[in-house]
């Protein structure tokens, strides 16, 4: 390719609109350009890296026997009220009508489309396993799209579906699954972790979530640094601070704690460390029967420096479809405001969890459901019965590993990819089953594995940036190696070498940029540095005369002169490593 038949469109600052790195840079670099809220035009630079992240999943994904096909963007209702996902998925499913009246989702996944698809086509336990997939468009309605191509609306995803007879079938499957997202994130030479995730919204059990690890990333990541215990915070398992309770040792004493509401300024006054104190999370919990809605109130506590996991607390038994409490409804059953609230002596019988670290607790401070008053000195059994006892907090750095293997750690990542065993939560509803070797009909085992594609491009940069703008790993840059010829429309020496340069390492199969355009060093330098190609080559007649070319990696702080005759074979081996 030579720049002057390409399309570059540098700029020297980013949209004001700009937030992060990432997407400042993008901009910059004429990689996308904004068409509206969340959308974007892919620019043939940006395109190109989409198409080489596309090109490594499409091969490994190849690889492991799973077979392409392409399903619409827009989807009928039926197929997602099958479901109960058209209800479900709120304000970010598009829904759109035909002129005809009839109700359509523009698509931000395909569970719906591709189980028709084998509900109808599968018949028989001879045609299991499968795995579909398809690379597509997909469109999100978020509430607040920013970030550039991190939270857009519309987003390019490769979505995969595996089918099977049984779950030993589904684990097989999934496991092969997560090899190959593995092969996929090595060959982006990106660094990345794998992590225990929460299934959510998309339903079934068991997942993991590949996060690009990046100081910038949204979500915190726990791993264990001697183990490979990783998980992200949602499902991450905080084990109880304390091997068992200790026993009483102080009265229960009804304090004073004039104007302190929070746990913190409680701590303070009472000269207590933060720890000794617990704190109260109301939720309520609306249920209806035969027309009539009548409320629970749930208690949750938890240790006053701990904080809650809404994710946990949403699986304990009963508390399904829960809300936080309003104050009027705090007041109805505490008989004060928040503050002040605390499981002893409530105005109305409350469900009390306490998570598993206060349930190891002793002589610890909580609410006395009054203005202005703690309890001190509280202990279980003694002065407040048992309560229901759950993991419900976020882990902290430091916490015991759950594998027993040293203490957790956290770090920032980005998540890019998800993988799900969703088992029969799609089956049953739409009623996809085969036939056994018993010609009996059984529910199909599924899985659910998907990549952001168009999202790699903004993780990898936040992994992969300095001052001078982006630097692409080899694998993912829009051109492996540019040729920045010093006068190419004045030397006919510079000229020669240069094009005979770009035909050799054309016909070696390099994905070459010749740089043609005229333009002065430095504004050319900078241009390919804010670009991020990562292999950079300067011909020049000073250094022709001595018969060398210069070479310049893109995170190397100085040139590497080269002899001309040797440059293809070190481009190579560059290439290579």
């Amino acid at each position: 390719m030579r720049a002057s038949r390409f399309f570059i469109s540098t700029l020297k600052e980013a949209p004001s609109d700009a937030e992060i790195v990432s997407h400042k840079l993008m901009m910059r670099a004429g990689m996308i350009k904004r068409i509206g809220s969340g959308i974007y035009t892919y620019m043939p630079m940006g395109l190109r890296v989409i198409r080489k992240v596309e090109a490594i999943i499409r091969e490994e994904m190849n690889n492991a026997h799973a077979i392409e096909l392409l399903m619409p963007l827009v989807q009928p209702a039926e197929l997602w009220q099958e479901t109960g996902r058209w209800d479900k998925m709120g304000a970010e499913l598009m829904r759109v009508k035909d002129r005809h009246g009839r109700e359509f989702a523009i698509q931000p996944t395909s569970e719906e489309v591709v189980t028709d698809v084998v509900r109808t086509e599968i018949k028989s336990y001879r045609q299991l396993p499968i795995n579909f997939y398809h690379i597509q468009t997909k469109f999100r309605d978020e509430r607040r799209p920013r970030f550039g191509l991190m939270r857009g609306r519309e987003f390019t995803m490769k979505d995969a579906y595996s089918f099977d007879r049984d779950v030993d079938g589904l684990k097989r499957s999934y496991q092969i699954m997560f090899d190959a997202y593995v092969k996929i994130f090595n060959r982006f030479g990106l660094q990345f972790r794998a992590v225990a995730a929460d299934n959510g919204a998309i339903g079934g059990s068991g997942s993991h979530e590949f996060h690009v690890i990046a100081d910038t990333g949204e979500d915190a990541l726990v791993y264990c640094p001697n183990s490979d215990y990783a998980a992200n915070m949602e499902a991450a398992e905080a084990l109880p601070l304390g091997s068992e309770r200790g026993a009483p040792t102080q009265a229960l004493t009804k304090t004073a704690t004039p104007g302190k509401a929070k746990c913190e300024d409680v701590a303070a006054l009472l000269n207590l460390p933060l720890a000794q104190t617990v704190k109260s999370i109301v939720l309520t919990v609306e249920k209806e029967d035969k027309g009539v809605t009548s409320k629970q109130v749930w208690l949750l506590l938890l240790r006053g420096d701990h904080e809650l996991n809404e994710v946990k607390a949403a699986k304990i038994p009963g508390i399904a479809g829960y809300r936080f409490a309003s104050e009027a409804e705090i007041v109805e059953w505490f008989g004060t405001p928040p503050g002040y609230l605390g499981p002893i002596n409530t105005k109305k019988p409350v469900h009390v969890v306490a998570d598993r670290t206060v349930a190891n607790m002793h002589d610890f401070v909580c609410g006395a459901n009054e203005v202005d008053f703690h309890f001190t000195g509280v202990n279980w059994g003694r002065d407040l019965p048992e309560a229901q006892v759950f993991d419900i907090r976020n882990v902290v750095e430091g916490d015991p590993s759950p594998d027993g293997k040293g203490a957790l750690a956290i770090q920032r990542g980005i998540e890019v990819g998800h993988v799900f065993q969703l088992g029969t939560a799609y089956s049953e509803s739409m009623k996809a089953t085969y036939l056994d070797e018993n010609g009996k009909p059984q529910l199909i085992q599924m899985g659910c594995y998907g990549i952001g594609v168009t999202r790699i491009l903004g993780a990898a940069i936040e992994q992969n940036f300095d001052d001078k703008g982006i630097i692409w790993p080899t694998a993912l840059a829009p051109f492996e190696v540019v040729l920045c010829p010093m006068g190419y429309d004045r030397s006919e020496g510079v000229k020669a070498e240069t094009d005979k340069l770009y035909a050799a390492l054309q016909a070696a199969g390099v994905d070459v940029i010749l740089d043609d355009r005229g333009e002065r060093p430095g504004a050319m330098f900078a241009d390919w540095e804010l670009i991020g190609v990562p292999h950079r080559i300067v011909v020049g007649d000073r250094g022709l005369k001595e018969g060398k070319l210069e070479y310049q990696g893109r995170r190397d702080a100085a040139a590497t002169p080269v002899a001309l005759e040797e440059m293809l074979a070190f481009i190579k081996t560059k290439l290579a490593e």
